[in-house]
């Protein structure tokens, strides 16, 4: 059906957004989360993103592999949140050690869910941020990260048929 990707600063009002698209295209949505609560922090805003949801959606929380989750579930929604590629990209980073395989398997990941969102009749709309808009980082680790966000976001925006960059809680549309 169609791929939508927003991106935009922490705190820009992604998620708002797209819950909102979600709503006003259809009734039967699947919210993918990536986000893991490794603390307190964490748990908090993942359950406060929780709450921001009707009850009605079906939520699956898949911080890797959201490929299968899409192959296994999608033909069974009419819209398909993922929310977010910031935190799958961390989680697959963070989870090697070694940068080339880090960018491969980010990569690897990437690719397959545009395959999986081919294969799956859906709206797609997938929730990233713009990390690369600020001051170089000042250590390594961050600028990888920054850098293969950077990758994934131009990988799936050039599948998206629609890109929206939120800027203040304002979706500035790019494509």
């Amino acid at each position: 059906m169609s791929c939508i990707l927003i991106t935009g600063g922490a705190r820009a009002g992604k998620s708002s957004y797209a819950q909102k698209l979600a709503a006003d295209i259809g009734e039967k949505v699947l919210f993918v989360a990536t986000a893991e609560a490794k603390d307190e922090d964490m748990r908090l805003r993942i359950e406060k993103h929780k709450k921001s949801r009707p009850s009605r959606w079906e939520t699956l929380e898949a911080p890797k592999n959201v490929a299968k989750v899409i192959e296994s579930a999608a033909g069974d929604y009419s819209i398909v949140i993922i929310d977010c590629i910031t935190m799958l990209v961390s989680n697959l980073m963070l989870g090697v050690k070694d940068e080339t395989f880090a960018e491969s398997e980010i990569l690897k990941e990437i690719n397959a869910l545009i395959n999986a969102m081919k294969a799956k009749s859906a709206t797609y709309i997938l929730v990233s941020n713009e990390v690369g808009l600020g001051i170089v980082p000042d250590n390594e680790l961050s600028r990888n990260y920054r850098d293969l966000l950077g990758r994934a976001n131009q990988l799936l925006s050039s599948y998206a048929d629609d890109v929206y960059l939120l800027v203040a809680g304002i979706p500035v549309k790019i494509k």
